[in-house]
């Protein structure tokens, strides 16, 4: 395929992202709880090249909106990134997030083990004690959010809080699948919470970010032997329980007293004790979690829809074929008569031919598509190849589908289509609903089926 000049683009972000001196702000650190190579299985086969933590959303590692939102709160020192990853996983991220973010230190921290989301904390809490912090966040990796962390640093200083969660308001029919929370109307102090119900009690629920103070420690003790206490009440031997799932609700211990659960154990002691605040998001923010490898569109979508009204600079220059928003790498080469967007991202040294049209997508480094083609609603993994007059398309998407398998009755639950690295799509093929794992070429169309 012949190249084209590449159309000029701002770089990925622009300006200062240092927080703002203030002589009274309190000292920080950031927690991101990564997971490991165990977890995210739900976002396979995008997971089997490239760490859940570090898939691009938006052009850039998932967990980089997690580090620059947490670089621009007041008084942050440090972030950790706390997991059971290989040491070398995060290497070249920590490497180039410390060139962006040299005012605060970066550093990963392997556990010996899962210790499940409190677990980790715990296990390293001299770590993150070291320098003698006021107060430190913890952030899921697998969120989408706008992170309005300064605000609810502020919520968290006004109520002299132990622990703040932050919650976020949706539909009823949703809630059961997350932490619920219902607060005091008067003073947000949280009076009931409980780890996905099975019958509904609110829908405000939490959001995985939490902020807590250096007081906490001794509630992770106390979360600790209450887990036991628990155990021991409903006659599990410590074999039976080290064996169960770290995430089932009745097995947040093991050999090692240290594995427990932020959510279960944790923020329910704080908040049967009194000491658990919640800080409500505005309806200027946005926030969903990213579970599944569908969900990265829409929350591609979200994020990018947030920047042109937040920081429009992050996006691509407008053209006559762009539908914004759009963000496109500086090394992709887009040919001028494509149709680009609505929500777009395109990665590094894409080729992108005459005519072709992409839409709700997400098109990862090196992919090439050939003219004509058409791809809506889908990730196209990296280093693959759409041939002329293909159409790679998914159904349109849902934030978090209502199914936890990928199949029903022997077909793909209708979604996005995502083709893993390295697949090869013909010329003039359809693949419709389909999940492709790498290395694979297509050479006849398919619909609602996973391709091994």
């Amino acid at each position: 395929m012949s190249t084209y000049p590449a159309r000029p683009h701002l770089n990925t972000f622009t300006g200062s992202s240092t927080a703002p001196a203030n002589p009274a702000a309190p000292s920080l650190k950031g927690v991101i709880l990564v997971g490991g190579p165990s977890v995210g299985t739900r976002f396979r086969p995008l997971s089997m090249d490239c760490p859940k933590p570090l898939f691009p959303i938006a052009g850039v590692p998932m967990i980089h909106h997690h580090v620059l939102s947490l670089s621009k709160t007041v008084g942050m020192r440090e972030i950790l990134l706390i997991g059971f990853y290989e040491n070398s996983v995060f290497d070249r991220f920590i490497g180039e997030a410390s060139i962006e973010f040299p005012h605060i230190s970066i550093r990963y921290l392997r556990e010996y083990q899962s210790l499940g989301t409190g677990g980790g904390v715990y296990h390293f809490r001299d770590e993150i004690m070291r320098g003698n912090p006021d107060a430190f966040f913890v952030l899921n990796a697998d969120i989408a959010s706008s992170f309005p962390l300064n605000e609810m640093l502020a919520f968290h200083r006004n109520k002299q809080a132990i622990g703040t969660v932050m919650g976020i308001n949706v539909d009823k029919s949703k809630a059961h699948r997350y932490g619920c929370l219902v607060p005091d109307a008067a003073t947000s102090k949280v009076v009931h919470f409980v780890e996905k119900p099975q019958t509904f009690i609110s829908d405000l629920i939490s959001c995985g970010i939490y902020l807590l103070s250096r007081d906490v420690f001794p509630y992770f003790l106390k979360a600790i032997s209450n887990r036991r206490a628990e155990e021991a009440e409903e006659g599990l031997t410590l074999d039976q329980f080290a064996n169960a799932s770290v995430y089932s609700s009745n097995a947040s211990l093991s050999r090692s007293n240290e594995r427990i659960q932020l959510e279960q154990d944790v923020l329910r002691t704080l908040a049967l004790d009194g000491h658990l605040y919640v800080f409500t998001a505005s309806h200027r923010d946005f926030w969903m979690a990213v579970k599944h490898g569908s969900s990265a569109i829409p929350a591609n979508r979200k994020y990018l829809q947030y920047f042109m009204q937040a920081q429009p600079r992050r996006l691509s220059e407008p053209y006559p074929e762009l539908i914004a928003p759009v963000y496109i790498h500086p090394t992709a080469i887009v040919h001028p008569s494509s149709k680009i967007g609505p929500n777009v991202s395109i990665g590094p040294r894409a080729l992108i031919g005459r005519g072709v049209r992409i839409r709700e997508s997400l098109v990862l480094d090196a992919v090439e598509i050939k003219n004509d083609a058409c791809i809506i609603n889908a990730i196209v993994g990296w280093d693959s190849k759409i041939g002329a007059w293909a159409r790679v398309e998914g159904s349109t998407d849902q934030e978090e589908p209502s199914e936890e398998a990928a199949t029903s009755k022997g077909s793909k639950i209708p979604t996005a289509s995502i083709l893993g690295k390295d697949v090869t799509v013909g010329d003039e093929l359809i693949v419709r609903d389909c999940i492709v794992l790498p290395h694979k070429e297509i050479k006849r169309s398919f619909q609602q089926e996973i391709l091994m």
